[in-house]
């Protein structure tokens, strides 16, 4: 089973803007092309920062802070005091270098597309920059990207989890373990041989494109948790043995 790479998601034809391009003209690329966001790279094609059209909104709602109204009242107000500074020069900034959100969060090609989620979610943005091994630009993936294989049809998914999961991994012999799969939750039923075969099974079930959730009801014949090392090593080769048969 393999999961399906950003490579595979991607746009791969992105619209971006250099540091100097004019903020007006970021504006109107946004419009043009009916984006959010788009990516500020170098003459290179690395990639510099993001600019969304939240740091247009916030560019146009900042206003620069009289000199000195904050400084030096107290310790707390430091901080205070550097975020209206960088606010100010952002409100004035008339070019996309001075707008962008830097550094940017970026994503490989070769990453997956649980990962690129991940880190979508960790750090709050709606679009990632996806970079080569150079760390240059090769295409961009949004939050609708990533939500596209919930699209995928229960019967596709389905049948992806008996052969990749019960067939190819667990090595399963047909209808020991049955999954139905509704609206994107798969419910597991049957009977392992081994408990330790569970979480794998449920593990990579979860893993698989397309699926909302996992419903254990899986039950087993041996509890092999509670063998000792050697046991289990013999357990493992007869039950691999006796599947190959």
């Amino acid at each position: 089973m393999k999961a399906t790479k950003i490579g595979a998601v991607m746009v791969t034809d992105v619209v971006t803007a250099e540091t100097g391009t004019p903020f007006k003209e970021v504006v109107r690329r946004l419009g043009d092309h009916r984006i959010s966001g788009l990516p500020v790279i170098d003459e290179d094609h690395h990639v510099l920062g993001v600019i969304s059209e939240t740091d247009l909104l916030l560019r146009q709602a900042r206003r620069p802070a009289p000199e000195g109204a904050l400084g030096g009242r107290s310790y707390r107000l430091r901080g205070l005091v550097r975020g209206a500074r960088r606010g100010a020069a952002k409100s004035r900034a008339r070019s996309a270098g001075g707008v962008m959100s830097a550094p940017a969060v970026t994503v490989r090609a070769d990453a997956t597309v649980t990962h690129a989620a991940r880190v979508m979610a960790e750090h709050r943005v709606e679009r990632l920059p996806v970079v080569d091994e150079e760390d240059r630009l090769v295409g961009i993936v949004t939050r609708r990207e990533l939500l596209r294989g919930f699209l995928r049809a229960d019967e596709e998914i389905r049948r992806e989890v008996e052969e990749e999961v019960f067939g190819n991994t667990l090595w399963l012999a047909p209808h020991i373990v049955e999954a139905t799969v509704r609206d994107g939750v798969v419910t597991l039923t049957g009977q392992l041989e081994r408990r330790g075969d569970i979480p794998v099974a449920v593990g990579m079930t979860r893993r698989i494109d397309g699926v909302v959730d996992v419903v254990d009801r899986l039950s087993y014949r041996l509890d092999d948790t509670r063998l000792r090392p050697v046991e289990q090593a013999l357990h493992g080769v007869a039950d691999d043995w006796l599947r190959r048969l």
